[in-house]
């Protein structure tokens, strides 16, 4: 009988020696790769995206974009949003998260990057970041809000997005408008310049909470404004009298 037990300890204590080599042997191997075998994992097991997806130059996606590589488009995306290759961020709208994203379910886009990224999924380049969503890409607003503002050039409703936020479009002459390159995680487009996102905060404070509002957010872009071009663009938009309005509430500040 003691045999018996003392056999039962050599065999145990072996199992254990085996299983603490092994978690030593991969702590290692996780210490000389960093966390490069955490997003390896996490990659192989969601599902293949099809190429002509991936190089379309934008990360959101409707159906309609795989018309030509699935039978079923609408299908084949609600299975690669099941599978985490996805989000489902609105009807007809599914965001392919970055790779450092890749299946962590708490990422959020920025709402102003998810905004024009859908602006650009359907109208391309006619499309702009504006006002509120505009300043806060030029860094004049730190903290996040739940809605992101675009120009386009036709009337549409807004979109809502769920937990991502709403995206409000707002028909304007994108031709007239001071426009300068964007570059976000989610696409490439067009945001308002400073000195147009100055004037557009004029013309339209309600949009960011009022006048107040406004006055706060255009005193920092005005630090590193052109305020000949503003008052430029002013003058070529008619909005000249709100601009006016607006500094006289940055002197009483």
């Amino acid at each position: 009988m003691a045999q018996a037990h003392g056999d039962v300890g050599r065999v145990t204590a072996l199992w254990l020696n085996c299983v603490m080599n092994l978690i030593t042997n991969a702590l290692r191997s996780l210490q000389k790769l960093g966390s490069q075998p955490i997003i390896s994992i996490t990659m192989a097991r969601l599902p293949p995206m099809p190429t002509e997806l991936l190089t379309l130059g934008r990360r959101v996606l409707r159906p309609r974009d795989a018309a030509g590589v699935y039978h079923n488009p609408a299908g084949e995306f609600r299975r690669l949003a099941r599978g985490g290759a996805l989000r489902r961020v609105a009807h007809g709208y599914y965001l392919l998260p970055p790779q450092e994203a890749a299946g962590d379910l708490g990422w959020r886009p920025e709402v102003e990057h998810l905004a024009l990224g859908i602006a650009v999924a359907d109208h391309g380049d006619r499309a702009a970041l504006m006002g509120l969503s505009a300043a806060r890409y030029h860094g004049a607003v730190p903290r996040a809000h739940a809605t992101g503002w675009v120009a386009v050039a036709v009337s549409r409703r807004p979109l809502d997005c769920g937990r991502y936020g709403q995206v409000v479009f707002v028909r304007r002459d994108l031709d007239g408008l001071d426009l300068v390159a964007a570059r976000t995680p989610i696409t490439d487009g067009w945001v308002t310049s400073v000195e147009q996102t100055v004037v557009d905060l004029a013309r339209r404070p309600n949009d960011v909470g009022g006048i107040e509002a406004a006055a706060q957010i255009a005193a920092v872009l005005l630090d590193r404004a052109d305020e000949t071009l503003v008052d430029e663009l002013a003058r070529a938009q008619r909005a000249r009298s709100a601009l006016a309005r607006l500094r006289h509430h940055l002197t009483l500040r």
